[in-house]
């Protein structure tokens, strides 16, 4: 019997700290185990005890690249438990630093992160070399990102003004104006880089994937919606538990998700389009159909394509929204705080995030649980290294290394978001 591993101790390129294990017995791939093994972060356990008024700025530790996704989720459940209703302007400067986020974070995926995959790079600054204008457009992108992160937030990492019932300070009309001008150059930068990753050479394949995304009545979801895939699932979020079940494995220091009836599922930027391409502005479908795009795309490496489609359609939204903006009466409403659980749901840029948290009468938090995207993805991520792996097992290693490396990057992972849970037995005797 003939049998090769082929391990990547550390996966370059992405955020946190994992590796792959390969295995291949007599011509066929026979496990490939994603090892995340950063240590157990517990921000579940050390919530409970913690004031609702703290949430906020707690998670948002959780990851320094999305915290907002991690800081609205809270928010949506503190004011789902507490029955708050905010100012439909206050909701609107969520969607819009939300969009500072997806721009930030997917910029640096795509162009520093991702690219040099497909152009045959070690890294992003050798390809500045000779794709230069690129890399410079993809740091202008996240330049732009974090302005609205900062100017909405008060900083651009870990920001500090979101609060339950709204901001601790809103914008002004002005304030928001001077950005305008700054999209807008952003949105024309975005569309050059749709047009530029579309111009790849994309290695075949076509995964029949179960996309979960959240599914709004009017708007491409980010902040709100149900949650709804494309074999059936339709749901409001407070039944995610019902519907699915964090698993933990061997390999892993992180939870894996799946769907109790069937298994492994995508979240993340190729879910939402498949879900919500009837969501995007013709402007975007079109451009979207023009880069080889159609209303669902599953080919795991051309997810570069859509998360490009992402940055222009967030650029888009921030443009409408500082247009349409009106400074609300007041920054926050009131919150009175109760004995009850809330739940809430987003879209960070690599797909949904899940919070339930369970509050004692003064807003104490009894019990708290956050399902993030990257755990959710894990099987899928194993899933695709073994369709990639397959026909392949000839190849030397090093050809081996390197597309199970692009394969796991296709999804963006944040490994250190992910690794925050253990189920821990201790036997004493």
């Amino acid at each position: 019997m003939t049998t090769r591993t082929i391990t990547v101790d550390y996966l370059a390129r992405v955020e946190g700290e994992g590796a792959l294990d390969l295995h291949i017995e007599n011509g066929e791939v026979t496990a490939a185990d994603l090892r995340i093994f950063e240590p157990p972060r517990f921000f579940e356990a050390f919530l409970r005890g913690r004031s609702y008024t703290e949430l906020p700025d707690i998670v948002a530790r959780i990851c320094g690249i999305c915290p907002i996704a991690y800081q609205l989720g809270a928010i949506h459940a503190v004011e789902d438990a507490f029955e708050v209703t905010v100012d439909p302007q206050v909701s609107a400067l969520r969607r819009l630093i939300y969009c500072g986020e997806w721009i930030q974070s997917h910029a640096l995926h795509v162009v520093m992160l991702h690219a040099p995959d497909f152009l045959g790079y070690p890294d992003a600054i050798q390809m500045a070399q000779r794709h230069g204008d690129a890399v410079r457009r993809g740091l202008a992108l996240k330049q732009a990102g974090n302005a609205l992160m900062s100017l909405l937030g008060g900083r651009e990492i870990h920001p500090v003004s979101l609060r339950a019932g709204g901001f601790h300070r809103v914008p002004t009309k002005r304030e928001l104006e001077d950005l305008s001008e700054t999209m807008k150059q952003a949105r024309d930068l975005a569309e050059e880089l749709v047009k530029w990753v579309s111009t790849f050479p994309f290695p075949a394949l076509e995964r029949d994937y179960e996309f979960v995304a959240l599914r709004h009545e009017q708007e491409y979801p980010i902040t709100a919606g149900r949650l709804v895939s494309n074999k059936g699932l339709d749901i409001a979020i407070e039944r995610f538990e019902h519907e699915f079940e964090e698993r933990q494995v061997p390999h892993s220091t992180a939870l894996q998700c799946h769907m109790k009836r069937r298994g492994a599922y995508l979240v993340g930027p190729m879910a939402r389009y498949a879900i919500n391409h009837d969501r995007l502005p013709q402007s975007v479908q079109d451009l979207a159909s023009s880069a080889g795009i159609g209303a669902v795309c599953r080919n795991p490496f051309q997810s570069i394509v859509v998360r490009a489609i992402e940055i222009l359609h967030a650029c888009d939204e921030a443009v409408r929204l500082i247009a349409a903006y009106q400074e609300p009466a007041l920054p926050f409403v009131p919150v009175e705080p109760r004995a009850a659980a809330g739940f809430g749901c987003t879209e960070a840029p690599r797909g949904i995030c899940w919070h339930r948290y369970e509050f004692a009468e003064d807003g104490t938090i009894r019990d708290a649980r956050i399902v993030p995207p990257t755990s959710q993805n894990q099987s899928s991520v194993e899933a695709d290294l073994r369709a990639v792996a397959a026909p392949l097992v000839d190849q030397d290693d090093g050809t081996l290394r390197a597309r199970c490396e692009m394969t796991i990057r296709n999804y963006d992972p944040c490994i250190s978001c992910a690794a925050h849970f253990l189920d821990l037995t201790v036997h004493r005797s």
